[in-house]
Protein backbone atom coordinates (compact mmCIF):
# COMPACT_ATOMS: atom_id res chain seq x y z
CA UNK A 1 0.00 0.00 0.00
CA UNK A 2 1.27 3.47 -0.83
CA UNK A 3 2.21 5.41 2.35
CA UNK A 4 -0.33 8.08 1.48
CA UNK A 5 -3.05 5.41 1.52
CA UNK A 6 -2.43 4.24 5.08
CA UNK A 7 -1.91 5.86 8.43
CA UNK A 8 -0.51 5.01 11.83
CA UNK A 9 -2.76 5.92 14.74
CA UNK A 10 -2.58 5.91 18.51
CA UNK A 11 -6.03 5.12 19.83
CA UNK A 12 -7.56 4.89 23.27
CA UNK A 13 -9.34 1.58 23.85
CA UNK A 14 -10.35 2.12 27.48
CA UNK A 15 -10.65 4.72 30.23
CA UNK A 16 -7.79 5.07 32.70
CA UNK A 17 -4.02 4.82 32.44
CA UNK A 18 -1.66 5.06 29.48
CA UNK A 19 -1.84 1.28 29.07
CA UNK A 20 -5.14 2.01 27.30
CA UNK A 21 -3.30 3.63 24.38
CA UNK A 22 -2.41 1.33 21.48
CA UNK A 23 -0.65 1.85 18.15
CA UNK A 24 -2.46 0.56 15.05
CA UNK A 25 -2.52 0.85 11.26
CA UNK A 26 -5.61 1.93 9.34
CA UNK A 27 -6.37 2.86 5.72
CA UNK A 28 -6.37 6.60 5.05
CA UNK A 29 -9.87 7.77 4.22
CA UNK A 30 -10.62 9.87 1.16
CA UNK A 31 -12.02 13.18 2.47
CA UNK A 32 -15.72 13.71 1.82
CA UNK A 33 -17.32 16.96 0.71
CA UNK A 34 -16.09 19.95 2.69
CA UNK A 35 -13.21 18.00 4.23
CA UNK A 36 -9.45 18.08 3.72
CA UNK A 37 -6.90 15.38 4.54
CA UNK A 38 -3.79 16.65 6.29
CA UNK A 39 -0.55 14.67 6.59
CA UNK A 40 0.88 15.59 9.97
CA UNK A 41 4.45 16.71 10.44
CA UNK A 42 3.99 17.53 14.13
CA UNK A 43 1.25 16.94 16.71
CA UNK A 44 0.75 18.76 20.01
CA UNK A 45 0.28 16.98 23.34
CA UNK A 46 -1.96 18.72 25.89
CA UNK A 47 -3.55 18.12 29.28
CA UNK A 48 -6.92 17.79 27.58
CA UNK A 49 -5.60 14.59 25.99
CA UNK A 50 -5.07 13.24 29.51
CA UNK A 51 -8.52 14.45 30.58
CA UNK A 52 -9.98 12.54 27.64
CA UNK A 53 -8.01 9.42 28.53
CA UNK A 54 -9.05 9.47 32.18
CA UNK A 55 -12.70 10.09 31.35
CA UNK A 56 -12.99 13.58 32.79
CA UNK A 57 -14.09 14.68 29.30
CA UNK A 58 -15.56 11.45 27.89
CA UNK A 59 -15.11 10.29 24.29
CA UNK A 60 -16.78 7.37 22.52
CA UNK A 61 -14.42 4.40 22.37
CA UNK A 62 -12.22 3.57 20.61
CA UNK A 63 -11.00 7.11 20.17
CA UNK A 64 -7.99 8.83 18.64
CA UNK A 65 -6.80 11.55 20.99
CA UNK A 66 -5.20 14.91 20.21
CA UNK A 67 -6.64 18.31 19.36
CA UNK A 68 -3.87 20.14 17.48
CA UNK A 69 -1.41 19.51 14.71
CA UNK A 70 0.42 20.93 11.72
CA UNK A 71 1.27 19.51 8.31
CA UNK A 72 0.47 19.67 4.62
CA UNK A 73 -2.76 19.21 2.71
CA UNK A 74 -2.58 15.94 0.76
CA UNK A 75 -6.18 15.39 -0.43
CA UNK A 76 -9.29 17.52 -0.96
CA UNK A 77 -12.93 16.58 -0.78
CA UNK A 78 -15.55 18.04 -3.07
CA UNK A 79 -16.70 21.63 -2.57
CA UNK A 80 -13.44 22.71 -0.95
CA UNK A 81 -12.16 26.15 -1.89
CA UNK A 82 -9.30 28.26 -0.64
CA UNK A 83 -6.89 25.36 -0.13
CA UNK A 84 -4.70 23.33 -2.47
CA UNK A 85 -2.70 20.14 -2.18
CA UNK A 86 0.66 20.99 -0.63
CA UNK A 87 -0.58 23.94 1.43
CA UNK A 88 1.08 24.34 4.84
CA UNK A 89 -1.61 24.29 7.54
CA UNK A 90 -2.26 23.95 11.25
CA UNK A 91 -5.37 23.59 13.40
CA UNK A 92 -6.63 23.20 16.95
CA UNK A 93 -9.90 22.25 18.63
CA UNK A 94 -12.58 19.60 18.27
CA UNK A 95 -13.00 17.00 17.02
CA UNK A 96 -10.21 15.03 18.69
CA UNK A 97 -8.17 12.79 16.43
CA UNK A 98 -4.68 14.25 15.98
CA UNK A 99 -2.63 11.25 17.18
CA UNK A 100 -2.23 9.93 13.65
CA UNK A 101 0.01 10.37 10.65
CA UNK A 102 -2.91 11.76 8.61
CA UNK A 103 -6.51 12.78 9.25
CA UNK A 104 -9.48 14.43 7.56
CA UNK A 105 -10.80 17.69 8.93
CA UNK A 106 -13.50 20.21 8.03
CA UNK A 107 -11.90 22.89 5.87
CA UNK A 108 -13.20 25.51 8.34
CA UNK A 109 -10.70 24.29 10.95
CA UNK A 110 -7.61 24.78 8.82
CA UNK A 111 -5.31 27.76 9.29
CA UNK A 112 -2.75 28.53 6.58
CA UNK A 113 0.77 28.87 7.92
CA UNK A 114 3.03 31.70 6.77
CA UNK A 115 6.35 30.44 5.38
CA UNK A 116 8.23 31.85 8.35
CA UNK A 117 6.46 29.65 10.92
CA UNK A 118 7.80 26.11 11.26
CA UNK A 119 5.48 23.11 11.56
CA UNK A 120 6.84 22.16 14.99
CA UNK A 121 6.37 25.66 16.37
CA UNK A 122 2.82 25.77 14.99
CA UNK A 123 1.88 22.39 16.48
CA UNK A 124 3.34 23.42 19.83
CA UNK A 125 1.55 26.78 19.85
CA UNK A 126 -1.88 26.46 18.26
CA UNK A 127 -4.05 25.29 21.16
CA UNK A 128 -1.96 27.05 23.79
CA UNK A 129 -1.90 30.20 21.66
CA UNK A 130 -5.68 30.17 21.29
CA UNK A 131 -5.90 29.68 25.06
CA UNK A 132 -3.55 32.60 25.64
CA UNK A 133 -5.56 34.83 23.29
CA UNK A 134 -8.76 33.89 25.10
CA UNK A 135 -7.23 34.53 28.51
CA UNK A 136 -5.34 37.72 27.71
CA UNK A 137 -7.93 39.46 25.54
CA UNK A 138 -11.40 37.97 26.14
CA UNK A 139 -11.42 36.78 29.75
CA UNK A 140 -9.39 39.76 30.94
CA UNK A 141 -7.95 42.54 28.80
CA UNK A 142 -4.27 42.56 29.78
CA UNK A 143 -2.55 45.87 29.07
CA UNK A 144 0.43 47.95 30.20
CA UNK A 145 0.30 48.18 33.98
CA UNK A 146 -1.54 44.88 34.52
CA UNK A 147 0.00 42.67 37.18
CA UNK A 148 -0.68 38.99 36.54
CA UNK A 149 0.02 35.73 38.34
CA UNK A 150 0.59 32.75 36.05
CA UNK A 151 0.81 29.30 37.59
CA UNK A 152 3.04 26.72 35.92
CA UNK A 153 5.02 29.44 34.18
CA UNK A 154 7.65 26.98 32.87
CA UNK A 155 5.10 24.78 31.10
CA UNK A 156 3.92 24.86 27.51
CA UNK A 157 0.97 27.15 28.15
CA UNK A 158 3.02 29.13 30.65
CA UNK A 159 5.70 29.82 28.06
CA UNK A 160 3.32 31.58 25.70
CA UNK A 161 1.26 33.24 28.45
CA UNK A 162 4.39 34.80 29.94
CA UNK A 163 5.73 35.93 26.55
CA UNK A 164 2.40 37.27 25.30
CA UNK A 165 1.63 38.92 28.62
CA UNK A 166 4.98 40.71 28.50
CA UNK A 167 4.30 41.64 24.87
CA UNK A 168 1.11 43.34 26.07
CA UNK A 169 3.00 45.26 28.75
CA UNK A 170 2.08 43.28 31.86
CA UNK A 171 4.18 42.61 34.94
CA UNK A 172 4.24 38.82 35.24
CA UNK A 173 4.64 36.84 38.44
CA UNK A 174 5.06 33.15 37.73
CA UNK A 175 5.06 30.02 39.86
CA UNK A 176 7.33 27.03 39.28
CA UNK A 177 7.86 23.73 41.05
CA UNK A 178 11.65 23.86 41.17
CA UNK A 179 14.59 26.22 40.87
CA UNK A 180 15.37 24.80 37.43
CA UNK A 181 11.84 25.47 36.22
CA UNK A 182 11.99 28.93 37.76
CA UNK A 183 15.06 29.74 35.68
CA UNK A 184 13.18 28.56 32.58
CA UNK A 185 10.22 30.81 33.43
CA UNK A 186 12.56 33.77 33.88
CA UNK A 187 13.99 32.96 30.48
CA UNK A 188 10.50 33.35 29.04
CA UNK A 189 10.39 36.86 30.55
CA UNK A 190 8.70 36.45 33.94
CA UNK A 191 9.52 39.41 36.18
CA UNK A 192 9.30 37.36 39.37
CA UNK A 193 9.00 33.60 40.01
CA UNK A 194 7.75 31.99 43.22
CA UNK A 195 9.47 28.63 43.62
CA UNK A 196 8.21 25.40 45.16
CA UNK A 197 4.85 23.73 45.65
CA UNK A 198 5.04 24.46 49.39
CA UNK A 199 5.88 28.16 48.99
CA UNK A 200 3.78 30.64 50.96
CA UNK A 201 2.16 31.88 47.79
CA UNK A 202 -0.14 34.44 49.36
CA UNK A 203 2.61 35.99 51.45
CA UNK A 204 5.09 36.16 48.57
CA UNK A 205 2.56 37.71 46.18
CA UNK A 206 1.64 40.17 48.92
CA UNK A 207 5.29 41.19 49.27
CA UNK A 208 5.69 41.65 45.53
CA UNK A 209 2.50 43.75 45.22
CA UNK A 210 2.85 45.81 48.43
CA UNK A 211 -0.06 43.95 49.99
CA UNK A 212 -2.51 44.75 47.20
CA UNK A 213 -2.54 41.48 45.23
CA UNK A 214 -2.40 40.93 41.48
CA UNK A 215 -4.96 42.20 39.01
CA UNK A 216 -5.35 38.86 37.27
CA UNK A 217 -4.53 35.25 38.16
CA UNK A 218 -4.48 32.37 35.66
CA UNK A 219 -4.75 29.04 37.46
CA UNK A 220 -4.34 25.79 35.55
CA UNK A 221 -3.31 23.85 38.65
CA UNK A 222 -6.64 23.37 40.39
CA UNK A 223 -6.94 21.47 43.66
CA UNK A 224 -6.12 23.52 46.75
CA UNK A 225 -4.25 26.07 44.64
CA UNK A 226 -7.48 27.73 43.50
CA UNK A 227 -8.24 29.07 46.99
CA UNK A 228 -4.71 30.45 47.16
CA UNK A 229 -5.21 32.06 43.77
CA UNK A 230 -8.29 33.87 45.06
CA UNK A 231 -6.33 35.11 48.06
CA UNK A 232 -3.52 36.41 45.82
CA UNK A 233 -5.86 38.57 43.74
CA UNK A 234 -6.79 42.14 44.61
CA UNK A 235 -10.31 43.37 45.22
CA UNK A 236 -12.23 43.64 41.96
CA UNK A 237 -9.57 41.50 40.30
CA UNK A 238 -10.16 38.42 38.16
CA UNK A 239 -9.22 34.76 38.56
CA UNK A 240 -9.40 32.40 35.58
CA UNK A 241 -9.58 28.71 36.48
CA UNK A 242 -8.53 26.78 33.38
CA UNK A 243 -7.42 23.33 34.51
CA UNK A 244 -6.80 20.86 37.26
CA UNK A 245 -3.33 19.43 36.84
CA UNK A 246 -3.06 18.92 40.61
CA UNK A 247 -6.56 17.62 41.24
CA UNK A 248 -10.27 18.38 40.92
CA UNK A 249 -11.58 21.91 41.25
CA UNK A 250 -12.94 22.24 44.81
CA UNK A 251 -16.49 23.19 45.60
CA UNK A 252 -16.52 26.91 46.07
CA UNK A 253 -18.95 29.00 48.10
CA UNK A 254 -19.99 32.26 46.50
CA UNK A 255 -18.74 34.00 49.65
CA UNK A 256 -15.19 33.04 48.65
CA UNK A 257 -15.31 35.62 45.86
CA UNK A 258 -17.61 38.26 47.32
CA UNK A 259 -18.84 40.60 48.52
CA UNK A 260 -15.79 41.35 50.67
CA UNK A 261 -13.23 40.31 48.02
CA UNK A 262 -15.38 41.48 45.10
CA UNK A 263 -13.61 39.10 42.71
CA UNK A 264 -14.63 37.89 39.29
CA UNK A 265 -14.10 34.14 38.78
CA UNK A 266 -14.00 32.82 35.21
CA UNK A 267 -13.98 29.21 34.05
CA UNK A 268 -13.29 29.65 30.31
CA UNK A 269 -12.88 26.76 27.89
CA UNK A 270 -10.52 26.97 24.93
CA UNK A 271 -12.48 24.18 23.26
CA UNK A 272 -15.63 26.30 23.43
CA UNK A 273 -13.62 29.29 22.21
CA UNK A 274 -12.23 27.30 19.27
CA UNK A 275 -15.69 25.90 18.47
CA UNK A 276 -16.92 29.42 17.70
CA UNK A 277 -15.49 29.86 14.21
CA UNK A 278 -15.31 33.69 14.16
CA UNK A 279 -13.45 33.64 17.50
CA UNK A 280 -11.26 30.78 16.30
CA UNK A 281 -10.13 32.51 13.13
CA UNK A 282 -9.69 35.88 14.83
CA UNK A 283 -7.58 34.29 17.58
CA UNK A 284 -5.54 32.26 15.07
CA UNK A 285 -4.80 35.42 13.06
CA UNK A 286 -3.66 37.22 16.20
CA UNK A 287 -1.55 34.22 17.20
CA UNK A 288 0.23 34.01 13.85
CA UNK A 289 0.91 37.73 14.06
CA UNK A 290 2.60 37.53 17.47
CA UNK A 291 4.42 34.32 16.51
CA UNK A 292 6.09 36.24 13.71
CA UNK A 293 7.18 38.74 16.37
CA UNK A 294 8.77 36.02 18.47
CA UNK A 295 5.90 35.08 20.80
CA UNK A 296 5.25 31.34 20.74
CA UNK A 297 5.11 28.29 22.97
CA UNK A 298 8.47 26.74 23.81
CA UNK A 299 9.08 23.21 22.55
CA UNK A 300 10.22 21.19 25.54
CA UNK A 301 10.52 17.68 24.13
CA UNK A 302 9.66 15.65 21.04
CA UNK A 303 8.57 11.99 20.94
CA UNK A 304 7.87 9.57 18.10
CA UNK A 305 4.12 9.20 17.57
CA UNK A 306 4.36 5.61 18.81
CA UNK A 307 5.61 6.93 22.18
CA UNK A 308 2.44 8.94 22.88
CA UNK A 309 1.89 7.01 26.11
CA UNK A 310 5.31 8.05 27.41
CA UNK A 311 4.68 11.67 26.45
CA UNK A 312 1.42 11.67 28.40
CA UNK A 313 3.07 9.98 31.39
CA UNK A 314 5.82 12.59 31.47
CA UNK A 315 3.35 15.47 31.18
CA UNK A 316 1.04 14.03 33.84
CA UNK A 317 3.93 13.52 36.28
CA UNK A 318 5.27 17.06 35.86
CA UNK A 319 8.57 15.86 34.43
CA UNK A 320 8.47 18.28 31.48
CA UNK A 321 8.83 21.92 30.62
CA UNK A 322 7.51 23.67 27.54
CA UNK A 323 5.24 22.02 24.98
CA UNK A 324 5.45 18.35 24.03
CA UNK A 325 5.27 17.18 20.43
CA UNK A 326 4.62 13.87 18.74
CA UNK A 327 6.48 13.43 15.45
CA UNK A 328 4.97 10.95 12.96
Amino acid sequence: MNPSEQKTIVRMIGIGGVENLEVAQLPSEQPVSGMVRVRHLAIGVNFIDIYHRTGLYPLSLPAILGVEGAGVVEALGDDVSGFSIGDRVAYAGAPAGAYTTARSLPVSRLIKLPDGIEFRSAAASMLKGLTAHMLLTRTYAVKPGTTSLIHGAAGGLGSILVRWGKHLGATVIGTAGSATKADIARGYGADHVIVGRDADLVSEVGSLTHGIGVDYTIDGIGGDTLLKSLACTRRFGTVASIGQAAGPIPLLAVEEIGPIRSLSLARPSVMAYAADLPSYHQAAEALLDVMQKGVSAEIGREYPLSDAAQAQSDLEAGRTTGSLLLIP
